[in-house]
């Protein structure tokens, strides 16, 4: 695809940006990769965030740098231009399995579902607790990350009756790997930042998707080419979209799987490495 007015030779890139650990720290964004990202929409790339998170849990903080889209969900969801075009939730069955399972086990958990999050009563105090400990944690000693998470939650009863897209689980008895084998093939299991807590955590999801599905969605919807992709992450469930993308850039001190995919390697947010990644590839 290129550009029009003036540049015929100009390609557009869609540029895809996970979040925690990518595009934010600790929930935070700094304020170069604020302005990175505008710029290279000003050139007239298409950036848009490619995060596990739901839309539930994106704040304004994270989106105020304006995206032409996102995919949300570990590439469950993604919309552009506020069109969804892919909406994929647990079917019925399996996540009435999956509920069960992790109750059993007296897992801290949160059911993601787009428009909110779901904690089960009598883990909700736990859930804060773990949370806030967490974005204590932040360099600066900053907290405000952890709002994104907590201000959405709400406490569900029945929650295999709630249409969610994935499950975030902060501490379990057991690993995750066992819990997921109790639910049966149809569900995976891949780490999430609170497992470097030493818990048993990690993010439930059907086996299948990725976020190289909303990549797919949302590069066949703007028309822009896959070799004309530009891929960032920095966690295990960024591998397929690494390995679908054009250009692939791994997060400095990500797992060695994912820097042998990558054709590139960026600084970590709080050096605001985008900065630095974006002008080498010629975004603005």
């Amino acid at each position: 695809m290129s550009s029009k007015p003036g540049t015929p030779t100009a390609t557009i890139h869609a540029v895809f940006l996970d979040v925690d650990g990518t595009y934010a720290d600790y929930g935070v964004v700094p304020e170069g990769h604020v302005q990175a990202v505008r710029s290279a929409r000003a050139a007239g790339h298409k950036v848009l965030l490619c995060t596990g998170r739901p839309v539930s849990m994106l704040p304004d903080s994270i989106l105020a740098a304006g995206f032409d889209g996102l995919v949300a969900s570990a590439g469950a969801y993604a919309e552009v231009n506020g069109e969804v075009l892919l909406d994929r939730r647990f079917p019925a069955d399996l996540a009435a399995r999956t509920v069960a399972a992790l109750d059993a086990h007296g897992a801290v958990y949160i059911l993601e579902a787009q428009d909110s999050l779901h904690v089960a009563p009598e883990r909700e105090e736990r859930l804060r607790f773990i949370i806030e400990e967490h974005f204590r944690r932040a360099p600066d000693g900053r907290a405000s990350g952890s709002s994104a998470i907590l201000g959405s939650v709400q406490v569900t009863a029945d929650r295999a009756a709630v249409a969610f897209a994935k499950i975030s689980v902060f501490e379990a008895p057991v690993p995750m790997e066992e819990i997921a084998l109790a639910i049966g093939a149809d569900i995976a299991v891949v780490a999430n930042s609170i497992a470097d807590d030493g818990r048993h955590a990690g993010e439930l999801y059907q086996r299948g998707i990725s976020k190289a599905d909303g990549v797919a969605a949302a590069i066949a919807h703007l028309g822009i080419d896959r070799e004309d992709t530009i891929a960032i992450g920095d966690g295990q469930n960024d591998l397929e979209m690494i390995a679908f993308a054009g250009v692939g850039i791994a997060i400095e001190g990500s797992s060695p799987e994912l820097l042998a995919l990558a054709d590139h390697t960026a600084a970590p947010p709080h050096r605001e490495g985008l900065v630095d990644a974006f002008a080498k590839l010629e975004l603005f």
